[in-house]
């Protein structure tokens, strides 16, 4: 079992990078917290490593840390879901988002990771209900469970409105929790406020 690898990053293509390792070249399959994190070429990197052995191939998929990884694991025990489907599911949805969703039973979220369709949505969200808290980091599911300030509908517009405008799903989702955490003693807010406190932030650079 591979755990974690330390090198250089040699270069990435789409979700998948070549980490130069003591010599020898790895090609690791990473989810998008990676890629948004990941060093200029030439840099050291460290990632928290799945070793996936099949008869046809030997795959490693890698992760910013234990905990991503973690919920990685946690996925691919649930029937039906592979290594490429548990890496989809981390990259687009975040977990406190996740939790909330299984909780409302908004199938819909989950239509919105690559290669899911409604009939497995529905499949998934029966699963995840009875693995909810096992799919968490410790003391996330508390937070998670927190009202939060914008309606469901409200975040789903602005996160949608932020990946047309450039965000990759994971930033967009990660965003507007932000914005959300941030408007939290305002009452209702709306799209439009969610969205504009984003831009807002992120042209403050903060």
């Amino acid at each position: 079992m591979i755990g974690r690898l330390t090198g250089h990053l040699i270069l990435i293509e789409g979700n998948q990078l070549l980490l130069d390792v003591a010599g020898v070249g790895y090609e690791v399959e990473v989810s998008a917290g990676v890629l948004a994190q990941s060093p200029q070429s030439g840099e050291p990197l460290t990632l928290f490593t799945h070793f996936v052995v099949r008869e046809e191939a030997q795959l490693l998929f890698g992760f910013t840390d234990q905990r991503e990884r973690d919920l990685f694991r946690a996925f691919i025990r649930i029937n039906g879901v592979g290594p490429k489907m548990a890496l989809a599911l981390i990259s687009s949805i975040a977990p406190a988002t996740l939790f909330r969703a299984v909780q409302a039973n908004e199938v819909g979220i989950l239509t919105k990771v690559p290669g899911v369709g409604k009939k497995t949505a529905e499949r998934l969200m029966v699963e995840l209900k009875s693995r909810l808290e096992t799919l968490l980091p410790d003391g996330m599911a508390a937070a998670a469970a927190l009202p939060s300030s914008a309606d469901p509908a409200a975040s789903r517009e602005a996160e949608d409105a932020l990946i047309a405008l450039g965000y990759k799903p994971n930033q967009a989702v990660e965003a507007v929790q932000q914005a959300q955490n941030a408007l939290s003693d305002k009452g209702s807010v709306d799209t439009e406020q969610l969205v504009t406190w984003v831009l807002r932030s992120m042209a403050r650079g903060t």
